[in-house]
């Protein structure tokens, strides 16, 4: 149980607040940038509780400004784009990608107030076919390349989850609330079809860039050793998880990437690979993607969607869950843990330092691999990694 003014540390986003600051120490996915298209180059965004729009130009630049003109505030998202940036529809005043203001079409030939206008301006980076901005100070981090969207030996695709309206904590903490898998998901998920009760023991271990989770679940035949499932929540806004390929081919190595909107909306971005020996997708490709609905516009959930199942429980918690009022039990040790090391993020934001999982060396980030296990589905640990590969182990 939480006292109300710790449930708002930890879970507003504005800047100035503790939370918003940590959050913008980090990238966070904007856009697919299949969705930029020539037709349609400009697409508004919301992100950490500010109002964004992000574009691609005509020489296949991306920039991300303020979506507001600082002429008198119309929107860029209905603005157009040219060779050197996004154009305000309502007068024409234009941008480049760093928000510097090239030119003012009404202002008389030799003005310098041009020089004199800054439109907020963020930098944005593209891997693995999501477009990532990065709201914080200078200097800027490395743009982690999590191996699911770096690996090329496969093929990758991503989903774009329906809106969901809560807060982001919620996501996060059912990242480490393992238990939720055999209950909430039933026959729709892989576990329960593989164990005839609920029967797991849970451990949670940090490491640099997370919490390493590990679920133990017993063999089916008597004297075995348990069978292990182990993958990690990377801090503080993405879960790396692996299930069985929905073909029934290989596996779907995945992550699902919950990016804070506002205090109350989350948009979730999950980028899927399955290793091949035939397919080839590049990390600086565009791979396909599609959205995906998860609940009709009466708040009725598609239960046979895992993904509609989590947003149907985080979301029936409220709009920001009300943690004064609930009762956490042994089984909560993954959220427990997980709320310490965000207050201690926070702590350490403060002090001017950089928070867990900020990448910053490129000899280490070339491409970062996760231990992920999961021996039910035939998934066991690697004994060796790559040369040229950081092997984010527990």
């Amino acid at each position: 149980m939480l006292t109300r003014d710790e449930n708002e540390l930890l879970t507003q986003v504005d800047r100035g607040t503790p939370a918003g600051e940590l959050l913008r120490r980090y990238w966070h996915p904007v856009a697919v940038a299949g969705e930029l298209t020539e037709k349609e180059p400009i697409k508004a965004v919301k992100i950490l509780g500010e109002e964004l729009v992000v574009y691609r130009d005509k020489k296949g630049r991306f920039g991300l400004i303020g979506e507001h003109c600082s002429h008198r505030l119309a929107s860029l998202a209905f603005g157009r784009v040219d060779e050197e940036g996004i154009r305000c529809p309502y007068h024409g005043w234009k941008y480049d990608h760093t928000g510097k203001c090239l030119e003012q079409p009404a202002e008389p030939p030799g003005s310098t107030f041009k020089d004199r206008i800054k439109q907020t301006a963020y930098p944005v980076e593209k891997l693995g076919g999501l477009l990532f901005a990065y709201l914080g100070p200078e200097p800027k981090p490395l743009l982690p390349r999590w191996d699911v969207l770096t690996w090329e030996h496969g093929k990758r695709w991503i989903v774009i989850d329906s809106l969901i309206d809560c807060n982001w904590l919620q996501p996060m903490e059912n990242s480490v609330d393992p238990s939720h898998l055999y209950w909430l998901h039933g026959t729709t998920a892989h576990l329960a079809s593989r164990v005839e009760k609920y029967s797991e023991q849970h451990e949670f271990v940090p490491f640099e860039f997370g919490i390493m989770k590990k679920r133990s679940t017993p063999a089916k035949k008597p004297g075995q050793p348990p069978l292990i499932d182990q993958h990690p929540l990377v801090f503080p806004t993405t879960l790396r998880h692996v299930a069985p390929y929905e073909e029934g081919q290989g596996l779907r190595h995945n992550l699902q990437i919950r990016v804070p909107v506002d205090d109350t909306h989350t948009q979730v971005y999950r980028v899927n690979f399955v290793p091949s020996t035939t397919e080839h997708s590049s990390a600086d490709g565009d791979p396909p993607f599609k959205f995906s609905r998860l609940k009709s516009s009466d708040h009725q959930y598609d239960m046979n969607k895992v993904s509609a199942q989590d947003s149907m429980a985080w979301e029936t918690q409220g709009a920001i869950t009300d943690r004064t009022r609930e009762h956490l039990g042994v089984g909560d040790e993954g959220i427990i843990l997980l709320r310490k090391l965000l207050r201690e993020q926070l702590e350490i934001v403060q002090q001017g330092l950089d928070p867990i999982g900020v990448v910053r060396d490129p000899q280490k980030n070339r491409v970062i691999e996760f231990d992920v296990i999961n021996e039910r589905i035939g998934l066991y640990r690697k004994e060796t990694t790559e040369n040229g590969r950081t092997k984010a182990a527990s």
